[in-house]
């Protein structure tokens, strides 16, 4: 079996239990994933193969929806992080274009995500905070549902937000971060493997900040579905029988 990593292992896993579970969907789902080397996502055969056949489905590729949620090519460890914040805000008419109802990261940095509205910056405050000594882990979450924006309708899909909270876990003694997220409801074909690799960048960015090393993911699902292209998933996923 090619080489892969640890998040390509559990989006296996959690596809191939929805592939045959009953409508093709598990109750809960939980990711833990150990986060590997940023290069190693590059050359992961099995995220290759499943960006070649979202392409074909018509879709984005697992990096379109990773950047949602941190947008990693803005981003230069050796800067401030102010810097990257305003580029996002500056690129932000643009990336709206593409994302009407709102943006992970916009919510993350300047929630509510009002638009022409700078809000609060959920991320920056978590890593002042923890650096000004407070260190209690439910201070250190952040917030994706609004409720007076994403509960005000009763349309039966909106499509945004799937993932409603995000919170970081610091381990002091072993100098590590945890992330963890929380959806009510995950589209494993479509979102998940990118949801996934947007929660790693994410972490390695607020690790760099708060002075650790991101080690692990965490993405717990109420429910987890695969949502069309059942038969082309099965196809790859036959490729990597013996992935744990």
């Amino acid at each position: 079996m090619n080489s892969i990593t640890s998040l390509s292992r559990e989006w296996l896993r959690l596809a191939r239990a929805a592939s045959n579970a009953n409508r093709c969907e598990i109750s809960p789902a939980v990711a833990t994933i150990e986060v590997d080397a940023e290069e190693a996502y590059g050359s992961d055969a099995c995220r290759c193969q499943l960006d070649e056949l979202l392409e074909a489905c018509g879709y984005g590729t697992s990096n379109t929806v990773a950047t949602t949620i941190f947008p990693y090519y803005l981003w230069n460890p050796r800067a401030p992080r102010s810097r990257l914040f305003d580029r996002y805000i500056k690129l932000l008419p643009r990336i709206r274009k593409h994302n009407r109802r709102g943006v992970y990261f916009e919510r993350l940095i300047s929630y509510p995500g009002k638009r022409g509205q700078r809000g609060f910056n959920q991320l920056d405050h978590i890593i002042t905070t923890y650096a000004n000594k407070n260190h209690r882990r439910s201070a250190l979450q952040a917030s994706v549902l609004d409720p007076t924006q994403d509960l005000d309708n009763d349309a039966p899909v909106l499509g945004f937000p799937c993932m409603n909270q995000v919170g970081f876990l610091p381990n002091p003694e072993e100098k590590s971060l945890t992330v963890v997220a929380y959806y009510p409801m995950q589209y494993l074909f479509r979102r998940a493997y990118g949801n996934y690799l947007g929660l790693v960048r994410l972490g390695h960015f607020m690790a760099h900040e708060m002075g650790f090393a991101c080690k692990r993911l965490i993405c717990m699902a109420g429910v987890a579905k695969v949502e069309g292209h059942a038969s082309e998933l099965r196809s790859l996923l036959s490729t990597y029988v013996d992935a744990a």
